[in-house]
């Protein structure tokens, strides 16, 4: 039997298909998760993947996205409107035993509330979702539904033999469950398509931590990607279609001062291999070094195997001279609050949701809209020409960022929502 909405909830549940690397829901949830045991809460985890404290977690491989069942269903749920009765006994049997771990995971931490980062909001891994869902509606218990990109904001999914699934648990609609999102623009389309109200709690950063300076470690980094003191543009994001690391290759082609490299932080390719094809070529033909270097650019520093240094993704964030982030469409932006903190200058495209939360606060950064202009160039070549100027920018971004995406209002938007299970 689970709380009443007047019990006190002590031990929390984070689920998820995987809490491993420094893709977006891994990183937030590490952030939630510091911020709720500051409040006095214990963590505890769920996925199908993870390099997470393993006395505190559960791994069920089958909740993990990539895992080959599962990625064998999602060839056949999507691309078709027509569902075979042996597809949907291979769903239903994975959802119970799902469900079952669930249950084998809630009691042996005493898990008071559940939190399901981005599992019942895209529909990565559809037994997972319905297994989470029902696990909720059987149980009663309280959840917070923690979503960051949903289906109908990917072309991929709109044509599917699963829409009663994802009608059920994508998102779901249990009285017990609030639901969060992290941008305006999906607590209106929630509203909208599912009658569900919900609470933003944008992607936030810990501001209230001064960023860490370049030590002599950092520093090789340049000569171990022989670029010298050439211009380092760093793009700290997947290669993926919606990234538009194309509009930083053509930047990266046309700024004068210097011989400009461009390095692409993420190795993953979660889209297939085609964007990837097309960027170097595009990168061949305008003449530009890009770089990616997964065997020397890592989640942290290390070793390589043959004995080089390994580097994380804040060396590459202390070593470059200027950020790229010419996004189609972000969910939010943990790549632009990063750039915030480490106090460098930035170039976005104005993609939906920066018009909407975060281009109305006015930081001070380099915007296109869409293609790159003349003009484009020309300022961020002004910014590259004059330190004393891109200091006071980014100072100025620094403080907006602290602000308005700090932890401080992480936390108090998690005490919004705990209240509404009676809690505080």
């Amino acid at each position: 039997m689970y709380l009443t909405r007047s019990s006190e909830i002590r031990r929390i549940g984070f689920v998820s298909t995987r809490f491993q690397g420094t893709d977006g829901v891994s990183l937030e949830t590490e952030k939630w998760r510091q911020v709720l045991e500051n409040m006095g809460y214990d963590c505890f985890f769920f996925s199908g993947l993870s390099d997470w404290d393993p006395e505190k977690s559960m791994v069920v491989e089958q909740a993990f996205f990539g895992h080959p069942l599962i990625l064998d269903i999602q060839d056949r749920c999507f691309g078709v409107t027509v569902r075979g009765e042996g597809l949907s006994g291979e769903i239903q049997a994975i959802r119970f035993r799902l469900k079952r771990a669930l249950y084998d995971f809630t009691e042996k931490f005493g898990i008071d509330l559940l939190i399901a980062e981005n599992a019942l909001t895209i529909p990565m891994n559809i037994p997972f979702g319905l297994a989470i869902t029902e696990f909720i509606a059987e149980t009663g218990i309280p959840a917070i539904a923690h979503h960051h990109d949903f289906a109908w904001e990917r072309q991929r999914f709109s044509v599917n033999c699963v829409a009663d699934y994802l009608s059920v648990a994508f998102p779901p609609r249990p009285h017990s469950i609030n639901h969060v999102v992290i941008n305006s623009e999906a607590r209106q389309q929630l509203s909208y398509r599912c009658g569900l109200s919900s609470i933003i709690i944008p992607n936030v950063f810990d501001f209230d931590t001064a960023p860490p300076v370049i030590d002599d470690y950092g520093r090789s980094m340049r000569e171990e990607l022989g670029i010298g003191d050439d211009l380092l543009l760093l793009q700290p994001t997947r290669m993926v279609a919606r990234k538009g690391i194309e509009h930083a290759i053509e930047l990266a082609s046309r700024l004068k001062s210097k011989k400009a490299h461009l390095l692409i932080s993420h190795q993953e390719r979660d889209e297939g291999s085609e964007y990837y094809q097309r960027t170097m070529d595009y990168a061949d033909l305008l003449g530009v070094d890009l770089i990616i270097r997964p065997d020397l650019i890592g989640v942290a520093r290390g070793e390589t195997p043959d004995g080089k240094k390994k580097f994380s993704l804040w060396d590459c964030y202390l070593n470059a001279d200027f950020v790229t982030y010419p996004s189609t469409y972000e969910g939010f932006g943990n790549a632009f609050l990063e750039a915030l903190w480490f106090k460098k200058p930035i170039l976005v495209n104005r993609y939906s949701i920066f018009q909407q939360d975060i281009e109305p606060l006015e930081f001070d950064v380099v915007v296109m809209d869409t293609y790159i202009t003349p003009e484009t160039v020309n300022t961020v070549n002004a910014i590259l020409e004059n330190p004393d100027a891109a200091e006071v920018m980014t100072e100025r971004n620094f403080e907006l960022g602290k602000r308005f995406f700090s932890f401080t209002l992480l936390e108090q938007r998690l005490k919004q929502v705990l209240m509404n299970f009676g809690q505080l």
